[in-house]
C-alpha cells in the first residue's frame, strides 16, 4: 500500500521551495503568476500550493489580485523602510547577545571567510561565483547572530523579513562588484568590534551597516570604486583590509 505524503510536510516543502525561488532570483517583485504556474515553479501539487497561498499573503510575500492572479510582493518605499527598520531592531539585539556568546575560534573563522573574499576582489577576481559566495557569507553572519539568540519566534520573524529584503534587493540593488568591498568592509568593522568584545561598538557597526545597505537600496550610495582600496567609515573606527 502506497503511503500518502504528510500534508504538513508538503506545506513545509512548498514554503521552502518558494523561499528558494526568491533566494535564487527566479521570481521578481511585482511579478504575476497563476496557481498553475506556481505549481510548476515550486514543483508541488495544487493542494499544497493552495494551502501555501494564505501563509504567503499573511507574510506579505504574495497577494491575490482579482482578475489578474497572484502577485509577488511589490516593492515600494513603505516596504523598504519597514523592512529595514525591523531588520535594524532585530539585529541590534541579536548582535548584543552575540558579542557575549560567540567564541574566539568562530570569530576567527568568520573573519577569514570575509578576508578571503576581499583578497580575491582586490586582485580583480570579482566573478559571479565570488559574488554568490560573498552573498552567502554576508547573510550567513546575520543569520548566525539571529539564531544564536535561540528564540524560534525571532528567527522565524527574521527569516520572513529577510525574504522581503531579498525581494527589495532584486528590485533595487544587489551585492554587485561595485558594492562588494564596501559591504565586506562594513562586516569586517563589525567583526573587529565583536573580537574586542565591545558592545557599544558592535551596536554602532550593526546600525551603520544596515543604514548603508538601506541607502544603497534607495540609490543614495554613489560610491564607485575605481580601485580596490579600503573604504573610510569615519567617524566610526574600522579595521583595514590586510
Amino acid at each position: 500500500m502506497t503511503e500518502l505524503p504528510n500534508p504538513q510536510s508538503l506545506r513545509a516543502r512548498a514554503y521552502e521551495n518558494f523561499r528558494q525561488q526568491i533566494l535564487q532570483a527566479n521570481v521578481r517583485p511585482g511579478q504575476f503568476v497563476s496557481q498553475r504556474e506556481l505549481m510548476q515553479l515550486l514543483d508541488m501539487p495544487l493542494g499544497a500550493v493552495r494551502e501555501l497561498i494564505p501563509r504567503l499573503e499573511a507574510e506579505g510575500l504574495l497577494r491575490t489580485v482579482p482578475q489578474r492572479g497572484l502577485q509577488i510582493a511589490h516593492v515600494d518605499l513603505k516596504l523598504i523602510h519597514n523592512a529595514f527598520q525591523l531588520r535594524g531592531m532585530l539585529e541590534r539585539e541579536a548582535a548584543l547577545h552575540f558579542v557575549q556568546s560567540v567564541s574566539d575560534a568562530d570569530l576567527a573563522s568568520i573573519e577569514q571567510a570575509h578576508l578571503g573574499i576581499v583578497h580575491q576582489a582586490q586582485a580583480g577576481q570579482i566573478t559571479d561565483e565570488l559574488l554568490t559566495e560573498a552573498t552567502s557569507v554576508d547573510w550567513g553572519l546575520h543569520d548566525l547572530m539571529i539564531d544564536t539568540l535561540g528564540n524560534e519566534l525571532i528567527s522565524n520573524a527574521y527569516r520572513i523579513n529577510s525574504l522581503r529584503v531579498r525581494l527589495i534587493h532584486l528590485e533595487r540593488s544587489t551585492l554587485s562588484a561595485e558594492v562588494l568591498l564596501p559591504a565586506m568592509q562594513e562586516h569586517l568593522n563589525l567583526i573587529g568590534a565583536l573580537k574586542a568584545r565591545d558592545p557599544d561598538a558592535v551596536a554602532a557597526h550593526v546600525a551603520h551597516h544596515i543604514h548603508c545597505a538601506h541607502q544603497r537600496v534607495l540609490g543614495q550610495d554613489r560610491r564607485i570604486l575605481s580601485r580596490p582600496v579600503p573604504v573610510e567609515l569615519s567617524p566610526i573606527a574600522h579595521t583595514e583590509f590586510i
